[in-house]
């Protein structure tokens, strides 16, 4: 009696977020499914919901040249001063060159002179992710974008005000799109 309780107010909660949309039913064409998450979009001028990318190596393998694959999805590092983006002064939106998401606006890229090309904030806070990078003997937080997960470069804590920020990112990691 008190299973079969148990097992109807659960299909009813189902029920209801499916009803609702608090359950999500992966897109047939999705085979892994995929999550939701909130980014802001400089096209938009606010947040979306996009789609989480997920990718097997071999798809991304397709996709990405041999040099953005080792960067991006092997946590590769380009070398300093060689990246396209290292000097560049162009105005426009840094975005994923994985995805296309935005992750860094012209307006906050400085002259690190480290070599790479160097941000004091990100587009959006929900834009781009960090996890501790235990590698090369140091501790570093990793940068990675949010919506495909691909290396991007490390983020430190000795740039400029007014956030003290320091993204070191990869120029192979970044597709500027230019403003007109």
């Amino acid at each position: 009696m008190k299973r079969n309780y148990l097992l109807r107010i659960l299909g009813a909660v189902l029920a209801a977020g499916i009803v609702y949309g608090a359950v999500r039913i992966p897109a047939a064409e999705n085979s892994g499914g995929s999550a939701r998450i909130k980014l802001y979009s400089e096209k938009q001028k606010g947040y979306i919901m996009a789609d989480k990318i997920n990718k097997t190596e071999a798809e991304w393998k397709q996709v990405l040249t041999p040099e953005q694959f080792q960067v991006l999805r092997k946590q590769g590092t380009e070398r300093a001063f060689t990246g396209e983006y290292a000097h560049t002064k162009d105005k426009g939106i840094y975005k994923c060159a994985a995805c296309g998401t935005d992750l860094f606006s012209s307006d906050a890229k400085f002259d690190s002179g480290t070599g790479w090309p160097s941000f004091w904030k990100s587009i959006a806070p929900e834009n781009v992710a960090s996890d501790t990078d235990s590698s090369l003997g140091m501790v570093r937080s990793e940068v990675h974008c949010s919506r495909c997960a691909s290396h991007l470069g490390h983020v430190f804590d000795d740039g400029p005000k007014p956030t003290g920020l320091r993204y070191c990112i990869n120029s192979i990691s970044l597709k500027l799109e230019k403003s007109k």
